[in-house]
């Protein structure tokens, strides 16, 4: 397990749960048992479990104020009297790189009489919030460096190909330049080169000659530019022949 270090001020909660088989110090009634921290300077004591026995249990949370250097908590168990000193049940160390390195620690701690034999145990759960920041600790997280040599890298594997263009899309990118109408559409693309009007247009070609006006009329442009034919007035009558009412003799 790495050291932990840069605790110095730092806060750790400690939670006494209950204790669990505790040597009976009691001969008629049930023990009141209850559980001293000590810390340094810190010291907390909880409330009495009255007729806890054996088992009793507490629920109690304490905050710590934790000194470099200093990696464990005494714990005393004891037994509350009315009339007489308190029993003296069991005492242990709470190890306290576990909660440190990785910030949560639920352990049943063993405890002894003062000739070092079982005297039950104690559960304690502990938090510590800054296990995880990495200024908070020196060791060693990544593999060393190896110098690379040529054709090779110093990863397990080459590096991924960043391609130069993006990678093609499900759907198709929004063109810069407008699409073009449907052929029913009024709008026509522009062409390089001039389009011919449609037969129907009023535009003739440019001619050669000076185009005709009225002061130079075609004498074929229609039929009134001939002279009218020189009919007889209306009742005139052709004159009599030489030899009226019959032909000449042959």
């Amino acid at each position: 397990m790495s050291i932990v270090y840069g605790i110095q001020g730092q806060i750790l909660e400690v939670t006494v749960v209950a204790c669990n088989k505790l040597k009976d110090t009691e001969w008629i009634s049930r023990q009141d048992p209850y559980v001293c921290l000590e810390y340094g300077s810190s010291k907390y004591r909880t409330r009495t479990c009255t007729d806890g026995g054996k088992n009793p249990t507490f629920q109690e949370k304490f905050v710590f104020t934790l000194i470099e250097g200093l990696r464990e908590i005494n714990v005393v168990v004891w037994n509350s009297n009315t009339v007489n000193s308190d029993d003296f049940i069991g005492s242990g160390k709470v190890q306290l790189q576990k909660v440190l390195a990785q910030g949560y620690d639920d352990t049943a701690w063993p405890l002894q009489t003062k000739r070092g034999r079982h005297a039950g145990e104690v559960r304690l759960i502990m938090h510590y919030a800054n296990a995880n920041k990495p200024a908070t600790s020196h060791a060693q997280s990544g593999s060393p460096y190896v110098t690379p040599t040529p054709g090779s890298y110093p990863y397990s594997a080459a590096p991924p190909h960043v391609a130069s263009h993006p990678p093609p899309s499900a759907y198709p990118a929004p063109s810069p330049y407008s699409t073009v109408p449907p052929p029913s559409a009024a709008y026509h693309s522009p062409s390089p080169y001039p389009t011919a009007p449609p037969p129907s247009a009023a535009y003739h070609p440019a001619s050669p000659y000076p185009p005709q006006s009225a002061a130079y009329p075609s004498p074929y442009s229609s039929p009134s530019a001939y002279p009218p034919p020189p009919y007889p007035p209306q009742g005139y009558s052709y004159p009599p022949g030489p030899y009226p009412g019959a032909y000449p003799p042959r």
